[in-house]
């Protein structure tokens, strides 16, 4: 795969690059950001992988996220794809909502038409964006780490159920965590998967959870200021589930804080530390 390199900058030591490709998942041009710390020549280091929320882009952490020093520090690749197929040809939300088509994949294989042919973000994030950090970049794949916010917390959640072999730490940042129960969640299940409950409860980590699947371990960070905890994110389902399944937890509610960055970057250091813990060689 030929990889483009659209722009990079010294940071911390390390290099903040943006990168783009020609996506046989999606069909269409896909961007995304790493920053790679200063390392030995040679060196592997341990890879997180970001996932955005909703109307997000690679861009939003990566300008906002304030993840450099800390990655830096634990010696971590930090690596921030897109949220959705982008182009001309990509079909969106009928009505140009923001919570459904470009900006909104919810990191699932959508098998509706007219968007299974481009909304293929689970196998992206799974497959075609892994092999292609493995292939350009100083990474051990042996010691990955998922992480992502709202809808990408959500995503990071589901995936690293779906492969739990594969991500040695996972972590949050107000995840959906039920999307077959919330209004966010209903619309995207059902315009990408159709109305199968059985098809939506794989892209559910509640649903999960409470058929069986487990992680080796999982930090959440919530909002208690919020304005969509209520409704979308519903964060004690999650509690619920990981308490009656034995699933190793850390789930705190923090005061004061909303959904946006500025709550992000508060605890997106501690969230690259804890992980840095658990891909250390």
């Amino acid at each position: 795969m030929t990889l483009e390199t659209l722009s990079t900058n010294k940071a911390y030591g390390g290099v903040q690059g943006v990168y783009r490709h020609t996506s046989s998942e999606t069909g269409t041009a896909m961007t995304f950001a790493v920053f790679v710390p200063e390392h030995e020549p040679g060196e592997t280091l341990p890879v997180l992988f970001y996932l955005s929320g909703l109307t997000c882009t690679h861009a939003n952490v990566m300008e906002k996220g304030e993840y450099r020093a800390a990655c830096a520090a634990e010696k971590v690749v930090f690596v921030a794809p897109d949220t959705s197929p982008r182009g001309e040809d990509v079909p969106d939300d009928a009505e140009g909502k923001y919570d459904f088509g470009l900006g909104a994949g919810f990191y699932v294989d959508a098998t509706q038409a007219p968007f299974a042919t481009h909304y293929r973000m689970k196998s992206y994030i799974e497959q075609e964006l892994p092999a292609l950090i493995a292939a350009n970049f100083p990474v051990d794949m042996a010691r990955q780490g998922i992480t992502g916010h709202s809808m990408g917390g959500h995503g990071a959640l589901t995936i690293a159920l779906h492969n739990p072999e594969r991500f040695r730490s996972v972590s949050a940042f107000a995840p959906i965590v039920a999307p077959s129960q919330v209004p966010w969640g209903q619309k995207a299940l059902g315009g990408y998967l159709g109305d199968d409950a059985s098809a939506w409860a794989q892209h559910d980590a509640v649903a999960l959870i409470e058929s069986g699947a487990r992680l080796p371990d999982l930090l959440v960070d919530q909002g208690g200021a919020d304005n969509f905890l209520e409704q979308e994110l519903r964060t004690h389902l999650l509690e619920a589930a990981c308490a009656k399944a034995g699933q190793p937890a850390t789930i705190r509610m923090q005061p004061g804080y909303d959904h946006s960055y500025y709550f992000i970057s508060t605890f997106m250091a501690e969230h690259i530390r804890w992980h840095a813990e658990r891909l250390k060689a």
